[in-house]
């Protein structure tokens, strides 16, 4: 059975990015330490224009082949133009409002997204899936992840958007791993308590 993980940036405080999902504010921190752990340990993770941007085209799948994301965090790509952000993989986007994908790419998922995800973790493979944001659809999703990675950022935002959205039960989590950068991030690997 294949897992969903919920790889995401968070500030010290639980938001994910602004009001709008954008995440912008995270990537100062993303220097030559942290990037080099990014290529090691998630590659996948890395958009497509980055890999195309920094000449990383043929990083290997390490984890992920699938990404389920949400409709404001596929916006953002959207408004620059980006069909596909992470071509490399599979990708999903949870929405109820874009009836037609732009990218043959990209599967828009309009209803039953529990189902879809219980679906792929069905799936044979050797690779699991990314639950990419945002913090709506993790908030729907909350009951099927079974890992969380969160690459926590020195930074208090105050207000944006939480890393879920809607009200959560009492899921437990073990922490299996943490490890800092010079940099001051923090990345915390979570596994479900079953």
């Amino acid at each position: 059975m294949r897992k969903l993980t919920y790889f995401v940036a968070v500030s010290i405080d639980g938001f994910i990015g602004g009001p709008d999902g954008d995440a912008e504010m995270f990537m100062p921190f993303v220097d030559e330490e942290f990037l080099e752990f990014l290529k090691g340990e998630y590659p996948e993770t890395i958009s497509a224009e980055g890999r195309r941007m920094l000449g990383l085209q043929d990083l290997r799948h390490r984890r992920f082949d699938t990404v389920v994301q949400g409709r404001r965090s596929y916006d953002l790509a959207l408004a620059r133009d980006i069909t596909s952000p992470y071509g490399h993989l599979r990708e999903y986007v949870a929405s109820r409002t874009l009836e037609k994908s732009p990218d043959p790419n990209v599967e828009i998922v309009s209803d039953d997204l529990v189902g879809k995800v219980r679906e792929l973790k069905a799936e044979d493979g050797e690779f699991d899936i990314w639950l990419c944001g945002g913090s709506e659809i993790a908030g729907e999703l909350v009951g099927e992840v079974d890992a969380l990675v969160l690459k926590t950022y020195p930074m208090i935002l105050g207000s944006g958007m939480p890393m879920f959205a809607s009200p959560l039960s009492a899921d437990a989590f073990t922490l299996d791993s943490a490890r800092t950068f010079g940099n001051g991030v923090l990345v915390r690997t979570y596994n479900r308590t079953r």
